[in-house]
């Protein structure tokens, strides 16, 4: 807020009583500089002493509003108002014109038809002399009130747009999270948990039963060209049971559409080279970007693929994707989006179109436009990462140092990275997740949809973690486990469409 100069309101005082021809008992109207030759003028009173501060002043009010106006001016509506009249709330606008001598006049919009004019130029008393109001041209005094009424609705509407983006900041993605099971269109989702969970315990026990009549396709998430480890346990233990695996080998920070057509290209190279169909695993963003590549060329790929898994993929949309893009809201101030281009494009090398396919506006619109097919063979896992103080002395596994003699492991505490984020969305929308991905945009309807109790964050199903519980199983067991149920999931869709 701006504290006015006592010296200000003093000639404010002053200025109503001069248009007004009135004085107070007792109280004399003293011009503010002296008339001509031969005018009987009493001394000046200590407010002419004072008048380079209140100019001062003047333009330096008047240089902060403008400039606060300038900050919000693309979030606020003018109106075509031309008097001080047309403001809502009137209140006392000023506005000074810097001279190159520094002396500057000053004019003041008091109230609706009250306005003074003094110029250090042509010293005249606002009492006795009727020209002094003719110092100013039409025009002057047009673009002067113009110019109050800008800052004055500028100001007003400053704070009708700073509400409005406070209430879309705080409800943020409240209205989004959720939105395929409340679509009437999508398909319903059947639970496979207790299926899986026995094919897990036979696992534990050393039955397998993948067959090795088909290959399996692991699609890493976003990021993980900078995770030298994204999958690497899980493509050891396949090929280790004689199962041909691969780790897809795309540009994860690029856009769903652009990976979408190099998994394409990948699955019709391991056709053509082995001659067996390909099961595929995408985690989080992988299952995204592997779901838009059976979409958008399904007729090509339709003898191809045997199934698809979707492990910890926001198939729906990611709140934090979107809440970070998200136009119109408080952190437009400091420019979050432009922070995650440079993040993105300077430091990563990728592109900021893959954040933004994850939000729920460009979801929606895919999902509507090329939705999976009905015959594909489906499963989606989700699961709600612990916020238990345990958590934070767990550190993941995710690269290693090579030295000269020995290997030393690189780790860091994704645990208590996921932990702090399951708790924000948790208090802020009231919904679990793994960290990353809400539990409710995890599942794709249509699909068998496997809910782990365990607590398993966003991370744990690529990294190992270092203090790994003897008797739980592992994230390469638990992916044998989810391809398992689809290849189950999958000759039950084919009985179905044989009968």
């Amino acid at each position: 807020m701006f504290r006015f100069d006592p010296t200000f309101l003093k000639l404010q005082k002053l200025i109503r009583m001069g248009e007004a021809g009135q004085s107070r008992e007792g109280e004399s109207i003293t011009p503010l500089l002296g008339g001509g030759t031969g005018d009987n003028v009493a001394a000046p009173p200590q407010l002419v002493n004072s008048l380079p501060d209140l100019n001062q002043d003047a333009s330096y009010l008047n240089q902060a509003t403008s400039y606060l106006g300038s900050c919000f001016s693309h979030y606020s509506e003018y109106g075509g108002k031309d008097s001080c009249n047309s403001i809502s709330h009137p209140h006392e606008l000023l506005r000074s014109t810097s001279e190159n001598d520094g002396d500057s006049p000053v004019s003041v919009c008091v109230s609706p038809g009250a306005r003074f004019s003094t110029s250090s130029e042509s010293p005249t008393s606002a009492s006795n002399s009727p020209s002094a109001e003719s110092t100013e041209t039409p025009s002057q005094a047009s673009n002067a009130m113009v110019t109050s009424n800008w800052l004055g609705l500028s100001g007003i509407s400053m704070f009708q747009g700073l509400i409005e983006r406070a209430l879309r900041t705080v409800r943020g993605s409240a209205d989004d999270i959720g939105w395929l099971q409340h679509d009437p269109e999508m398909p319903p989702a059947e639970d496979g948990t207790d299926r899986f969970n026995k094919i897990l315990e036979d696992i534990g026990h050393g039955v397998h039963r993948l067959p090795n009549t088909v290959v399996y396709l692991l699609v890493p998430g976003l990021f993980s060209n900078h995770g030298p480890l994204y999958f690497v346990d899980t493509k050891t233990k396949f090929s280790k049971m004689g199962l041909a695996c691969h780790i897809a080998k795309i540009h994860s920070e690029s856009s769903v559409e652009k990976n979408a057509r190099e998994i394409k290209e990948y699955i019709e190279e391991l056709c053509w080279g082995s001659n067996k169909k390909v099961l595929l695993l995408g985690h989080s963003k992988g299952g995204i970007d592997a779901a838009a590549a059976l979409s958008l060329y399904w007729p090509d790929l339709k003898d191809k693929v045997a199934g698809l898994v979707l492990a910890q993929s926001p198939y729906g949309g990611s709140p934090i994707a979107t809440d970070i893009l998200r136009d119109g809201q408080l952190g437009g101030y400091v420019n979050l989006r432009k922070i995650m281009e440079i993040m993105i494009f300077k430091v990563i090398k990728g592109d900021i179109q893959s954040l933004e396919d994850l939000t729920y506006e460009r979801r929606k619109q895919f999902l509507k436009n090329h939705p999976l097919p009905q015959e594909l063979a489906t499963v989606s896992f989700l699961t709600e990462a612990s916020i238990s103080p345990a958590v934070l002395a767990t550190f993941s596994h995710v690269a290693q140092a090579e030295l000269p003699l020995t290997k030393l492991p690189v780790v860091m505490p994704l645990g208590a990275a996921m932990a702090a984020c399951a708790q924000l969305l948790q208090v802020r929308y009231g919904e679990k997740s793994d960290g990353l991905v809400t539990c409710c945009d995890a599942e794709v309807p249509g699909s068998v949809v496997v809910r782990p109790k365990r607590k398993l964050d966003h991370a744990w199903m690529v990294y190992s973690s270092l203090n790994e519980a003897p008797l739980e199983a592992d994230a390469a067991q638990v992916c044998e486990a989810l391809l398992t149920l689809l290849v189950q999931v999958e000759e039950e869709k084919q009985r179905q469409l044989d009968s």
